[in-house]
């Protein structure tokens, strides 16, 4: 009984199944959504204890039931307590799923529903679940319910929401990030199913109403989504403070036009109104060099070196810092948000064939929180914008084109990820607000510091020494970009559901698949490997969850 009541405390806002006294819910008769199961004290005392689980789902639908889990943290219970009858498509809490994963879990679930498409009576049920059976298990359904079932995107969200939480207690999937990501599921529905997985690089990242102290860090996902990796954060050297005299909340075009003006400083004035820098001449546009970091101000990042990730899941992640005294400093925002340059790109839209570059724009308020509450802390800034473009296929980076397998075809499946590592805290674990150390790195941040980044001091320098020769400058004209790579090397960690090995085989899946119009459009054969990146660590050197950070998300209203 105390167990019982404890449990009903933890689950807090979610609905508990009175008849089987746990935290779980009937989202439809095939899918049950439940928090994740544990099979070790003392969470078991709080959480659904595994064999309880176990007992209830024997009982009530004998062998017609299988789990899908999507605990990049580990499931906290080996496959065995429950039969071996388990899918594994881990990703990191509080975070949408990379979207290839999106395909082989919509076609696996449908398989054992509809097991495989030969005759049954509908008894078979899956059963998903991430920690708290919430955000990365709402999102799944809901993506299970429109892509086989056709149910509307609001009508989907709105039968998650009253199955899965008390009435006025907020919505089921509530992240920002994963709602939007349930929006692509939406329109990858609608046209065709198509999904082409790209490399991408970031041109620049520009920020209006920028604060003091705030770091900018450019992440993606690895090892088939179990983990964040931070490619890039921007050192001091790679601000630089736009100073156009665009009014706050003006077109973008305002401050992509100061690309190819004179670097050298103008005399200008603040206009502390508006809280941007304001040029004294109506004419020109003038950059200067961000060292000192004026709040409220628009500030231009621009790597030194290039910054490419190994898909189209993008996630760029602020994080404020205030000095404070004896090695300290407060870190008092947290704010990040995911995007899919694919979806960003109108691929859906236009038979798979995406966009080459494009911006991707959101304020402040719509941006995601601190793991998964409702809170960033103060503001850090006022809007952001991002520029990116696909690599050429003809000469880098191999597209993938991403089906869904049909019925009945084997669906591959994601490595699980360390089942023991469930209950554990990282210790690099950062993205909160409160006091932290400062060191090298912090202080070359300017009071905003990576503590994702392993690196020392040393490295550091060795860093900015090597990135201060330039080969040749980016253009950041939407139409006009392009680049070249000399690597040809390719990883496959970054190829999570299939490798065609040769062109010869690539061509064959794609001419099988019926996709030759997006081939030609996105062809190519070469590949980026990620520890050839800038700071780049080799995917195989990253065994479980414990070997990066993972991020944070969540929605916020204005705090300010």
């Amino acid at each position: 009984m105390a167990k019982s009541l404890l449990r009903s405390i933890v689950a807090g806002p979610r609905l508990q199944d009175q008849e089987a006294g746990l935290d779980l819910c009937y989202v439809t008769d095939n899918i049950i959504a439940t928090s994740g199961p544990s099979s070790t004290y003392p969470q078991r005392a709080y959480r659904n204890p595994t064999d309880a689980l176990v007992k209830f789902l024997d009982k009530k639908h004998g062998e017609h039931w299988a789990i899908w889990e999507f605990r990049a943290e580990g499931t906290g219970y080996p496959d065995s307590e429950v039969y071996n009858r388990i899918r594994h498509y881990p990703w990191p809490d509080h975070h949408p799923p990379p979207f290839a994963l999106i395909p082989p879990i919509m076609a696996s679930m449908r398989n054992w529903i509809k097991d495989d498409g030969r005759t049954n009576d509908g008894k078979r049920v899956v059963v998903v679940h991430c920690k708290a059976g919430k955000g990365r298990s709402g999102t799944v359904a809901c993506s299970y319910l429109m892509s086989e079932e056709g149910w509307k995107l609001s009508d989907a969200l709105t039968r998650f929401t009253q199955k899965r939480m008390r009435a006025g207690f907020g919505d089921g999937i509530s992240i920002p990030s994963q709602l939007r990501y349930v929006g692509y599921v939406d329109r990858w529905v609608r046209h065709s199913k198509i999904y082409v997985e790209r490399q991408i690089e970031i041109l620049e990242v520009h920020v209006w109403g920028m604060r003091d102290g705030v770091k900018v860090a450019v992440e993606s996902f690895v090892d088939e989504g179990k983990i964040i990796k931070t490619f890039h954060v921007f050192s001091k050297e790679e601000r630089m403070i736009v100073d156009s005299g665009t009014k706050r909340g003006g077109a973008f075009a305002d401050l992509a036009g100061v690309k190819n003006e004179s670097r050298e400083p103008k005399s200008k004035t603040i206009d502390s109104s508006a809280g941007i820098s304001s040029s004294s001449t109506s004419s020109a546009t003038t950059i200067q060099h961000a060292g000192d970091e004026p709040g409220g101000g628009a500030i231009i990042f621009k790597p030194r070196s290039r910054v490419v990730l190994p898909s189209n899941d993008i996630n760029i992640d602020f994080e404020r810092r205030n000095k404070a005294v004896y090695g300290w400093t407060m870190v008092t925002s947290v704010a990040h948000v995911w995007f899919n340059a694919f979806f960003e790109g109108s691929g859906p839209e236009n038979a798979g064939i995406a966009a080459t570059d494009g911006v991707f724009e959101i304020q402040w308020e719509a941006m995601d929180g601190i793991k998964g509450s409702s809170k960033k802390g103060v503001r850090a800034l006022d809007r952001m914008a991002v520029l990116w473009r696909a690599l050429d296929g003809d000469k880098e980076g191999i597209p993938q084109i991403i089906t869904e397998p049909k019925l009945g075809e084997p669906v591959p499946e994601a490595q699980p990820a360390d089942w023991k590592h469930a209950n554990e805290e990282n210790p690099q674990v950062g993205n909160d607000l409160g006091l932290r150390t400062e060191g090298p790195i912090s202080r070359s941040l300017s009071k905003a510091s990576s503590i994702k980044s392993g690196k020392t001091a040393s490295q550091l320098a060795a860093q900015d020494e090597s990135n201060s020769v330039f080969t040749s400058e980016v253009k950041t004209d939407a139409h006009k970009l392009g680049s070249s790579t000399n690597d040809e090397s390719r990883n496959p960690n970054l190829q999570p559901h299939s490798d065609a090995g040769n062109s010869k085989e690539l061509e064959s899946e794609i001419k099988d698949s019926g996709l030759a119009n997006v081939a030609n459009a996105v062809g190519g054969m070469r590949h980026i490997s990620t520890e050839d990146l800038p700071d780049g660590k080799p995917s195989t050197e990253m065994k479980t969850s414990k070997d990066m950070i993972l991020g944070t998300i969540v929605k916020e209203p204005d705090l300010l």
